[in-house]
């Protein structure tokens, strides 16, 4: 019995684009626990006895997640399958915080004042300038772009040759950005004994993704985007936009949704698309159509 709600819930999943593939073990094993058992309902002292048999905490702990939310699935069908409480076995691993969407005239803003940043060398403000334009257009992350060599700007696009995991892969520009870039690779001739880094300061050599922080950080606060303490934006809320503001061009086709997350997800160069997925927590717009059709579907098969 548990084992056709194991196949249901996967099925679902993987609908919507997820694979599953670890989940979908260990569930298995948890519909074939509760078989040998002879239990045909999920319940608190179920996921107990199966948690209780692994073989590490982190692994209890993985476990008590999994079946616990595969509880809540079946309790919205059937309020005999019992959901345990939360964090029994400890949280899970810490949410990602949420995005802070930025403007486009908070960009505009941002781009505006990198051209102000001091520096021994008169290309290091170009080189802040266009290096965070390119993170906003592209939606690159900090440490692709700072890897970037004058020779990976192609007539294909950009070649990424050292992205998160070592895979690599080629990013398509728009025709503004393409010109942007031979700008400043114009413009950065004056650097004397430059090396083959893409962005450059006055030594001739890319900025650490530290020092790239600490700028950008210092011009939100100047703008009054972020207070002198606490959260507000960072150098990674340029990706987060670049993937929210694409997201919210889809419109309101579902398919076309989910067509954009898989070629995003590649774009952007995620090993899971579940962290495109991701992206939707900050997609109002986006949010509140998926509730509407939700909402329809509901009623329609309610009537």
């Amino acid at each position: 019995m548990i084992h056709r709600h194991v196949d249901r819930y996967i099925n679902l999943h993987r609908a919507l684009g997820k694979g599953f593939n670890k989940h979908e073990k260990s569930l298995h094993d948890f519909a074939a626990f509760a078989a040998d058992r002879s239990d045909e309902r999920v319940t608190a002292s179920l996921i107990l006895a199966w948690v209780g048999s692994a073989a590490t905490p982190n692994s209890a702990q993985d476990r008590y997640d999994q079946a616990r939310v595969f509880a809540m699935f079946l309790h919205a069908e059937d309020v005999q399958h019992e959901v345990p409480v939360a964090g029994l076995f400890g949280r899970s691993r810490r949410r990602r915080p949420a995005p802070y969407i930025l403007s486009h005239d908070q960009i505009s803003g941002i781009l505006a004042e990198a051209l102000l940043v001091p520096g021994l060398s008169p290309i290091s403000p170009q080189t802040y300038h266009t290096l965070f334009g390119l993170l906003a257009s592209t939606g690159l992350r900090i440490s692709e772009a700072l890897s970037l060599r004058c020779d990976d700007l192609t007539e294909d696009g950009l070649m990424i040759r050292k992205g998160k995991f070592g895979k690599s892969r080629l990013v398509p520009l728009h025709a503004s950005t393409r010109a942007a870039l031979e700008r400043y690779l114009d413009r950065r001739r004056i650097v004397r004994d430059a090396g083959h880094d893409l962005f450059v300061l006055g030594h001739g050599h890319a900025p650490t993704a530290t020092r790239a922080h600490v700028v950008f950080v210092r011009i939100v606060r100047k703008l009054g985007y972020r207070r002198p303490t606490g959260p507000g934006p960072r150098l990674h809320d340029l990706r987060h936009t670049f993937a929210v503001r694409s997201l919210e061009r889809c419109g309101s086709d579902p398919q076309s949704v989910l067509r954009h997350m898989r070629a995003l997800s590649t774009y952007l160069g995620h090993v899971d698309i579940n962290n495109t997925y991701w992206y939707l927590e900050a997609t109002p717009v986006l949010l509140q159509m998926i509730a509407a059709r939700a909402e329809e579907m509901w009623i329609g098969g309610a009537a």
